[in-house]
């Protein structure tokens, strides 16, 4: 720096600190519009100028209404400034703005979000220090501004990039302190419900996952919250899984979307909310055509269905029951057909077979000819269905002997996988072994699962199992001082040792136990089948690939 530039900088930060001075000494304060003015000014000459009217612009800013425009911009220019040092300090004077001018925060807000971009970590650490200062004087206007970037259907969010910094702003810095945040606690926690309630209208399943994880935790959906909270976040999730949607089965993101939500639908239906407008959707449109389902989506259709068969209505049991029936029977066939039998198919059927019949028994009459008598005109007991029941019986004798001859096969493996793990020598083989031997724990509890529902159907007035003594072969066993349940906690999928033949090696290659079942962390990790059309205007792909809007 030459003596000239010296000398200018010292005269500009001289004037600066008289202004100040001259301000501070005033009464009224507002009656000093030349010194505010003054710093404005000097804000446009030196860098160590800029640095300190970046302080002094926002302190004294409440007093000067007339000048908050040239102000404001003024302020703007020193956060474009080349200088890194003048950028952070005037980020860090943005939230003094809106100390006794809370109109300004939604503006300020504005500001800062685009800011969060910022190739600077030193920068971009002021941008959410200056966020999280604006989120402490007025939450509620703030957290208002910032979904603003997410958009919704009706207000699209126009930058993507931006997008995505306020959606990790959110997750990373807000929710993890909600409690200290959301203050008064129910009137902030309904706010940014409807808040998020907004922005679900176009998200993708990772995003969804995240936003429902939040509102999850918070106390007005708590364990003390009332049923009708309940049934406003199921329905939340029912909007999600596009049920008034038409149905077509080559939509793979359709499919994966609905089969994710009604996984995430499994708690909220365990505290009392009601699944039927999930299950009328699957009876009415998935099930007809499961034969036509993608391969990998099958069987997580059937465990979703086996998962929440304890918590259907009777009146849903009833109307679903004719088609599980019809399913059971295809995967049950009356003799041997030289067929691969596709046995974790079969446990999801019995078990949701049985679950639903508990709750309408007499329906069984006229699905499997059995003669079970409640009473009412809905037993049948006048007509016959005798061959109904040689039917049923006999597939029910197939598969068990189908059974019994693969868990010969499985515990022979077994001994098998015991005697490689002892001649292993490498870290890798002894894994690979590990995972074969729990594949075949896996495919025995399934085959004994089986055995254990198939029992008690061979009798003419069967009682079928209604409770939790059966624990199905994908979830952990629970131990025996706690009380088993049938949803894990929050509603995410268990990791499932089994898939396709779950048991037997199937023609497609999968092994005994096959590979882990991984739909919903894919769909909710953005590994997607792509976007889909028709869906309420939606763009956002469930699984996040193909994000622009206008699929129609």
């Amino acid at each position: 720096m030459s003596e000239a530039s010296a000398a200018d900088d010292s005269k500009h930060i001289e004037e600066l600190y008289q202004y100040v001075e001259s301000l501070n000494e005033a009464k009224d304060k507002s009656q000093n519009v030349k010194d505010y003015q003054g710093i404005i000014d000097t804000a446009k000459s030196s860098i160590k100028a800029k640095q300190l009217a970046a302080q002094f612009i926002p302190r004294f800013f409440k007093f000067f209404p007339t000048l908050s425009g040239p102000a404001i911009d003024t302020h703007l220019d020193l956060i474009e400034e080349e200088e890194l040092g003048v950028r952070v300090q005037a980020i860090r004077g943005l939230p003094l703005f809106c100390k006794d001018t809370p109109e300004h925060i939604a503006k300020i807000v504005d500001i800062l979000v685009q800011l969060l971009a910022a190739e600077e970590f030193v920068e971009r650490d002021a941008v959410h220090k200056a966020l999280m200062s604006l989120l402490t004087q007025d939450v509620k206007a703030s957290l208002t501004a910032l979904f603003k970037h997410i958009g919704s259907v009706d207000e699209p969010s126009t930058d993507e990039v931006i997008r995505e910094k306020v959606l990790s702003f959110i997750r990373d810095k807000i929710f993890p302190i909600k409690a200290e945040l959301l203050k008064p606690q129910e009137e902030m926690e309904r706010h940014i419900t409807d808040l998020i309630k907004k922005s679900l209208e176009d998200v993708t399943g990772a995003e969804f996952r995240m936003f429902m994880d939040f509102l999850k935790s918070l106390n007005i959906f708590g364990e003390k919250a009332p049923p009708e909270r309940m049934k406003e976040l199921i329905g939340i999730v029912e909007g999600q899984a596009d049920l008034d949607a038409v149905f077509n089965v080559s939509d793979a993101d359709h499919i994966d979307r609905l089969i994710s939500c009604l996984y995430m639908a499994l708690p909220f239906v365990v505290r009392g909310a009601s699944s039927s407008k999930f299950l009328n959707y699957l009876n009415k449109h998935i099930i007809p055509v499961f034969d036509k389902l993608p391969e990998e989506r099958k069987l997580d259709l059937l465990k979703a269905l086996a998962e929440i068969s304890p918590y259907t209505t009777p009146q849903d049991s009833r109307q679903i029951l004719p088609n599980v029936v019809q399913l059971l029977k295809k995967y049950m066939p009356r003799r041997k057909t030289g067929e691969e039998t596709n046995f974790t198919y079969v446990e999801c059927l019995l078990y949701t077979f049985h679950h639903l019949a508990h709750k309408v028994p007499n329906a069984t009459n006229s699905l499997c000819g059995y003669k079970i008598v409640t009473g009412q005109p809905s037993d049948r007991l006048g007509e016959d269905f005798s061959e109904l029941y040689k039917d049923f019986t006999e597939r029910l004798s197939n598969v068990e002997e189908l059974t019994r001859a693969t868990m010969k096969k499985l515990t022979q493996g077994m001994a098998e996988h015991n005697k490689a793990m002892a001649a292993a020598k490498s870290d890798e083989a002894k894994n690979n072994i590990k995972t074969q031997k729990q594949n075949t724990t896996t495919g025995l509890r399934t085959c004994n699962n089986i055995l254990a529902m198939t029992k008690p159907l061979h009798s003419k007035t069967p009682s079928f199992i209604g409770d939790k003594s059966i624990n199905l072969s994908w979830k952990e066993a629970t131990k025996p001082s706690v009380p088993a349940t049938a949803a894990t906690t929050g509603g995410k999928r268990p990791a499932t040792a089994a898939n396709g033949s779950g048991n037997v090696p199937s023609k497609k290659g999968r092994g005994a136990g096959g590979l882990q079942n991984q739909l919903v962390n894919r769909a909710l990790e953005d590994l997607s089948h792509g976007g889909r059309s028709g869906t309420r205007g939606r763009g956002r792909g469930w699984g996040g690939r193909g994000r622009g809007r206008g699929y129609r």
